[in-house]
Order: C-alpha cells, then sequence, then structure tokens
C-alpha cells in the first residue's frame, strides 16, 4: 500500500505522516540514479565478455599455449575466482558502515588494480619458461579484484530501495546496460583482433599489438564506468547486522527457494557458458568463417540487447518462472539448426540473431529472481540480517566454478581432439568436439536446470503475498519510529 492509502488511518498524527512520505520519497529512484547504477555493471560484462569469447583462442593462437596448459589456466582461474566470492561476500558483510557506504568503498579501491591486471592478462612475456605461471597469476588476480567489484555491486541493489518494484526497475537499467557492455566488448575485442586472430597469419606480431589495443580501451571504459557508479548513486543505510560467517551460510544455503534458483540457473548457466566459450573456435574451425566470426558474435549479442526491454515486459505480464522457460526453450531450436544446417554465413547471421533473443533470457532473469528469494528469506527470518552479500556471491560462486569446470573440461577435449594451434585446418574430430560443445552439452544442461525449476516455490502469488508482508513490516518500523520520536519531544 501507497502513503496515500494509509493517510486517513495516521490523519491524527503529522509526525508519521512526514515520516511516510519522507520514506517513500527516499525509496523512489530517479531515472538518473537508475542509469548510474546500471552503468556500474557493464566493466564486468565487458571484460567477461571478451574473456569468455576470446581467451581461450588467445591462449592456444597468440601465447601458443599447448591445449593442456590452456585448459589448466582456464579451469585455475575460474575455479579461484568461484572462491573468492563466498570470501568477499564475507568480508563485505562484515565491513563496518562509512561515509560513502558499505559496498561503494570496495568498488573504489578495487577498481585501478583490477584494470592493471587485466591489461597484463593480454601481454604475452617475452620469455618461454613461466608462461604458464604469468597467466594463471595475473588470471587469478584480476579474477579476484573483479569479485571485490561486483559482489559488492550486486549486493547494492538490495541497498538502492527497500520498494520491490523500484529494485526490479533498476535491474532492468542494469540489464540493459549489461548487455550493452557484451556488445561492447564484443565489439571492441572482436573488430580490434577479429582479422588478426586469423590462424594463418605468418607472424603473431600484429595480432600481440591488436590484443595489448584492445585491452587498453577495455581498461579506459571500466574506470570511466566505475567513476559514474560512484558519483551517481548513492547507497542507503540498511538494517543491517553482521552475523558469524557459518551462520549465514547455513541459512542463506538452508532456504529452499534459494537452493534450487542456483542449481537451476547453474545448469542453465553452464549450458551457455559453454556455447560462449567455444563459438568462436566453432565458427572459425568448424564453420570456416575465420574472417567473420567476430559479426557473428556481434550480433548474438545486438540481438540480446534489443530482446531485454520485451523479456521485462514478458516477465511481469506472465511471471519469471513462465519467462525463464519461454527463454532457455527458445535457443534450443536454433543451437541444433547451427550444427545441422550446411555451412552458410547468411544463414548462420539469421540463426544467430534469433538466438539472441534467447540469451537475453539468460543475462535478465537470474539477476531478476534473487531479489525476489531474498525478499522471502526475510519474510521468513525477520530477525536475520545482512546476509545480501553472501546470497549474491554464494550464486555467482556456483556458476563460476561450474564455468571453470566446463571451460577446463572442453579445452582438455580439444587437446585430445588433436586441435592444432594456429592451423590452417583442423581434424575431424575437432570438427565432431565442437559440435558437441556448443549443441549437444548446452541443450542437456539447460533441460535438466528447467526440469529442476519446476519445484521452484516462488511464483506470481507468493511474490505478492511476500511484498505485503514485507510493506507490513516496514509500517509497523515506521509506527514505531514514530512513538520514539514523540516520546523524545515529550521528554
Amino acid at each position: 500500500p501507497s502513503v496515500a492509502m494509509v493517510t486517513s488511518s495516521y490523519s491524527n498524527n503529522p509526525l508519521l505522516l512526514v515520516f511516510l512520505f519522507q520514506h517513500e520519497h527516499r525509496n523512489r529512484l530517479s531515472v538518473c540514479n537508475k542509469i548510474c547504477y546500471a552503468i556500474g555493471g557493464a566493466p564486468y560484462q565487458i571484460t567477461g565478455c571478451a574473456l569468455g569469447f576470446f581467451l581461450q583462442l588467445y591462449l592456444l593462437d597468440v601465447a601458443q599455449l599447448d591445449p593442456f596448459y590452456a585448459s589448466i589456466i582456464l579451469f585455475v582461474g575460474r575455479a579461484w575466482d568461484a572462491v573468492t566470492d563466498p570470501t568477499v561476500g564475507f568480508l563485505v558483510s562484515r565491513s563496518p558502515w562509512t561515509r560513502i557506504g558499505r559496498m561503494l568503498p570496495w568498488i573504489l579501491i578495487s577498481t585501478p588494480l583490477a584494470v592493471l591486471s587485466y591489461f597484463l592478462i593480454w601481454y604475452v612475456p617475452p620469455f618461454e619458461t613461466g608462461k604458464v605461471i604469468w597467466y594463471i597469476f595475473f588470471y587469478c588476480l584480476f579474477q579476484s579484484l573483479q569479485t571485490c567489484f561486483h559482489v559488492p555491486y550486486s549486493a547494492l541493489t538490495m541497498f538502492l530501495s527497500s520498494e520491490q518494484a523500484e529494485r526490479d526497475s533498476a535491474t532492468a537499467y542494469r540489464m540493459t546496460v549489461e548487455v550493452l557492455g557484451t556488445v561492447l566488448g564484443t565489439a571492441i575485442q572482436g573488430q580490434i583482433v577479429g582479422m588478426a586472430n586469423a590462424p594463418c597469419l605468418p607472424g603473431p606480431g600484429e595480432i600481440k599489438a591488436a590484443y595489448m589495443i584492445a585491452s587498453g580501451v577495455i581498461c579506459l571504459i571500466y574506470i570511466l564506468c566505475a567513476g559514474v557508479l560512484f558519483c551517481g548513486v548513492k547507497e542507503q543505510k540498511g538494517l543491517v547486522t553482521a552475523h558469524a560467517f557459518f551462520q549465514g551460510i547455513r541459512l542463506v544455503m538452508g532456504h529452499g527457494p534459494y537452493a534450487k534458483l542456483v542449481v537451476v540457473f547453474l545448469f542453465t548457466s553452464l549450458g551457455f557458458m559453454l556455447l560462449e566459450g567455444n563459438f568462436a573456435l566453432f565458427c572459425s574451425s568448424t564453420l570456416g568463417f575465420r574472417n567473420d566470426f567476430q559479426n557473428i558474435l556481434l550480433v548474438i549479442m545486438l540481438s540480446a540487447t534489443l530482446a531485454i526491454p520485451f523479456w521485462q515486459w514478458f516477465l511481469t505480464r506472465f511471471g519469471k518462472k513462465t519467462a525463464v522457460y519461454v527463454g532457455s526453450c527458445s535457443v534450443v531450436p536454433f543451437l541444433i539448426m547451427v550444427v545441422c544446417i550446411k555451412s552458410n554465413l547468411y544463414v548462420t547471421y539469421v540463426v544467430s540473431f534469433v538466438a539472441g533473443i534467447g540469451v537475453a533470457s539468460a543475462f535478465l532473469l537470474p539477476w531478476s529472481m534473487l531479489p525476489d528469494v531474498l525478499d522471502d528469506f526475510k519474510v521468513q527470518n525477520p530477525e536475520s540480517t545482512g546476509h545480501e552479500a553472501l546470497f549474491y556471491s554464494f550464486y555467482v560462486f556456483f556458476t563460476k566454478f561450474a564455468s571453470g569446470v566446463s571451460l577446463g573440461v572442453s579445452t582438455l577435449s580439444l587437446d585430445f581432439a588433436g586441435y592444432i594451434s594456429r592451423g590452417c585446418s583442423q581434424p575431424k574430430e575437432v570438427d565432431l568436439t565442437l559440435k558437441l560443445l556448443v549443441s549437444a552439452a548446452p541443450i542437456a544442461f539447460m533441460l535438466i536446470g528447467l526440469a529442476i525449476l519446476y519445484s521452484y516455490p516462488i511464483d506470481e502469488k507468493r511474490r505478492q503475498y511476500n511484498n505485503k508482508m514485507l510493506q507490513e513490516m516496514r509500517d509497523s518500523e515506521a509506527d514505531s519510529e514514530s512513538e520514539t520520536t514523540e516520546i523524545s519531544n515529550m521528554i
């Protein structure tokens, strides 16, 4: 209920009316606030997209590492990234409130170091011995610093406003900008290094320079976006307290809807990550589009960007659970078509554009559903607060760990299949492996996730009930604070 609906009930209490109107005004976010918040999500997607689509290619064809060592780097980096998420979540939940908030200091301090480590990932050191250690160190370092940015940023959603509608709206803005970030990451990395990545080029000198230029541009954008977020968002001080770490883990992981949601998106994300990590190789090696694969990736991301407003409308009209089913299932036919139809560039562009519509749902829906789980947790555990960062960090932990496993296994599979670094052609076993990695395996994981989603308990009816209960809790807090103010004034 709005303040206008309760005004008549408190018409004899002007102090409470003033408090309620101030409370409602504070929880409303301006368009500028939402845009500044959304821009802060771009660095994670820009760097993540560049690493996801191109790091495997870079390690194999530019750094010219053996596929076995490349698989170790990819697995260790993503596994380490996964481990850092709950650790940072714990540290964030224990960090004190400062003049600029609890989450924003983490973002401010981690940004310059993250930018430096990201740049060094794309630098080929002038030595062979120890090259693997170089990439593992800077990849893990960047992932740690990126986590120090992204976990507080994700949890910041709960500190923008206590109103569910405002958080959902801010999340929609964020998802739109993040998908734009994937477009930007794909465009910068792809267009600068795409032609240079052609395996048959005689020398790696121009390729190395192209990767350095692309990483430099991305680093500048990273700093700019972090600055906009820091200057344009004000963190609201919530009723949060520090709890014991293991007690927090027990409460968070013991919440049934959260556990099911994590498992659902663990499998669906695993499918999309396999597709993301191997699609560039599939386009260049199997389909033979060595000079066009970067444009195909760009088409997918542009399509996903255009589809975000549609999915936002769809989930408000039909519910988030239905949106997950429709969005994930819509990708399946096109994953089958891209490997079954004879190689044709124009058909591939069309299939990629339509598939991008389903990819958009993978960006929007997980982050749109997490606040619902937090609200459900608050209703069932009203006395337990301060776990927002743990909810977000453990969700990211499971998806990133799965990503590390998928990238490591897929690169190792290419090694077993006989992948030739910078080869003009690949063995038939490599082509078959890539088809399995971009079609059969993603489809299987998505279907498993959708089967588990059937038992996910938070539907629209339960969401509305939780929203009503939280509003009553906030109204009760307003009554209590008003009474305290009146007593203070009397004294």
